[in-house]
């Protein structure tokens, strides 16, 4: 779990640090249009942990306050956009994100950070033990977790394989990427791509 949190977390700030290091508004505009193309990509095989922190660097403060790059953006990639948001949404102990995952057959890679406090608050809101007997309902809520995991992993994707020279390219890239995980360093980077509007 821990290499798909630090992974998560890596991919969120990538989409931030690009946008942000892109100076050109027509190409920073192309850029979130990637973004959300590759969040879709993401979606339709059904890596939601992906898919998640794509569109959580696309929502990242850095990245929504360029009003003049998502003014630019045809209004499909918005609207796009605006449903995937919705589908990331927090509230209700995200209440559409399990709906929506919950119709999908295996292969999955579910939102991982989700799982994570899922297990979290089982395992530290519940006692182990209750007056000397085993809490059954603490074990139940960590099965069905545990369950869940394994039911996105209970059948193999099948893909095409990337050409070879592609494949090698796409590899160092990345294990390459570069990334800045520093709010403040890339609201600055965003000011200077798009200055506050007096």
């Amino acid at each position: 779990l821990d290499v798909f949190i630090r992974r998560f977390n890596e991919i969120q700030y990538w989409v931030v640090t690009e946008i942000v290091s892109t100076t050109n508004l027509t190409k920073r505009m192309s850029l979130v249009k990637k973004f959300i193309k590759l969040a879709a990509f993401c979606k339709e095989y059904q890596n939601l942990n992906a898919f998640f922190a794509i569109v959580m660097g696309l929502s990242n403060t850095a990245v929504s306050r360029l009003s003049m790059t998502w003014d630019k953006l045809p209004s499909k990639f918005r609207k796009l956009f605006t449903e995937y948001e919705a589908l990331i949404d927090p509230s209700r102990n995200h209440r559409a994100y399990r709906m929506s995952v919950g119709k999908l057959q295996p292969p999955v890679i579910p939102f991982m950070p989700l799982l994570l406090k899922d297990m979290t608050f089982a395992h530290e809101g519940n006692k182990t033990s209750l007056d000397g007997l085993v809490n059954f309902e603490k074990m139940h809520m960590m099965a069905q977790t545990m369950r869940a995991v394994r039911f996105c992993r209970s059948r193999h994707l099948v893909l095409d394989p990337p050409s070879p020279k592609n494949e090698n390219e796409i590899r160092n890239y990345i294990r390459c990427f570069r990334t800045i995980d520093n709010q403040r360093v890339l609201n600055s980077m965003s000011q200077k791509v798009e200055p506050r509007r007096s």
